[in-house]
């Protein structure tokens, strides 16, 4: 088993934090909610007073941080563990950020002597609780391996889609994907209703027929069709719409750095960012229906 240092316990990071304690792990933790730390504590986790305390003496460091100003201060500012740390754990940094900024980040850890994964995820918050994340890992053969035992502990699919940055671009490239199957089916089944049909029998005859997709399969967007979805929980997230303004903002920036095509990409980004202005950016992204009533 490893000592695990993990740094950042939101939505996404204490169930993943809590795996990691189910299978047996050492697990220091860090993080500003003193809440979220009782909690894993009281799981079995030792609390560090910083994030470079946490990582002393680990064997694998985690971090999952909201944004890319974040990852950057906690690796590479004054107090950042790339200036301070003794030892050279594996770094594996699961936040959702740009790839230049993953890429940047790894570069200075190489130049160091660490080893850096950047691995975000797929699956929300339920698959972070049960265990069954998708990895999308960027790095080196050998960093990959190491990893693999800690991230199996959290997730049941993992890829190694390439160099550094490259799990950050999978992860854009989804996650717009994502957007784009949540804005047309929403946009298929509000047509539907508005012209006299069920939206559960709706949502029957196009998972039967070549609409099938992952929204309908598991997280349909019309509120009483699927009792467990968060469309049937008044939005109640899940995957904020903050949280998908957020990437789809990324692909954006991703597609106007490569000269990429994103004509789709982009009027879901513009959907999500009106939604979100509207005061709607803590609901979970499915409701992005409310803005086709």
């Amino acid at each position: 088993m490893a000592r695990v240092a993990f740094i950042g316990l939101g939505n996404m990071g204490a169930p993943m934090a809590r795996n990691l304690l189910k299978a047996g792990h050492s697990l220091k933790i860090f993080d500003l909610n003193p809440a979220v730390v009782d909690k894993l504590v009281s799981a079995g986790a030792d609390s560090s007073e910083t994030a470079l305390s946490a990582a002393q003496q680990a064997d694998i460091v985690i971090t999952m941080l909201p944004a890319g100003k974040h990852v950057e201060s906690v690796y590479l500012g004054e107090e950042g563990l790339l200036q301070r740390l003794s030892s050279r754990p594996l770094l594996i940094d699961s936040s959702t950020i740009d790839s230049e900024t993953a890429k940047k980040v790894a570069a200075e850890a190489e130049r160091k002597g660490f080893s850096m994964l950047d691995a975000p995820v797929s699956g929300g918050v339920a698959a972070a609780a049960a265990g069954t994340l998708s990895f999308m890992c960027g790095g080196s053969d050998s960093a990959f391996s190491q990893g693999k035992e800690v991230l199996g502990a959290m997730g049941k699919n993992l890829f190694h889609a390439g160099d550094h940055g490259a799990g950050q671009t999978a992860k854009a490239c989804n996650n717009m994907l994502l957007a784009i199957l949540m804005s047309g089916t929403s946009e298929a089944l509000q047509l539907g209703v508005d012209n006299g049909l069920d939206p559960k029998v709706l949502s029957e005859i196009m998972l039967a027929s070549s609409g099938r997709n992952w929204t309908l399969e598991v997280y349909n967007p019309y509120p009483g069709v699927m009792e467990k979805a968060p469309a049937s929980n008044d939005y109640q997230p899940g995957f904020m719409v903050d949280l998908m303004a957020k990437d789809l903002g990324l692909a954006e920036e991703m597609a106007v750095k490569s000269g990429s095509a994103i004509p789709m990409g982009s009027n879901a980004r513009n959907l999500y960012v009106a939604h979100q202005k509207k005061g709607n950016g803590s609901k979970d992204f499915s409701s992005i229906i409310q803005e086709l009533k």
